[in-house]
């Protein structure tokens, strides 16, 4: 599962493009749900480089 870190700067970007719509809005950062599929998708997108796969 995906992962997103304190790097994140609410832009939204990447829960425009979760095909299973696992991220949503938290308080500090966005955050990915366990319905994440892999696919990448958010990480690819994101501008700051806040996503990456987690263990």
């Amino acid at each position: 599962m995906y992962v997103i870190s304190s790097e994140c700067v609410k832009c939204g970007a990447c829960a425009s493009v979760c095909p299973v719509g696992a991220i949503s809005e938290g308080d500090a950062q966005y955050v990915i749900s366990e319905e994440c599929i892999d696919c990448g998708s958010c990480a690819e997108t994101c501008p700051v480089g806040a996503i990456s796969a987690g263990q």
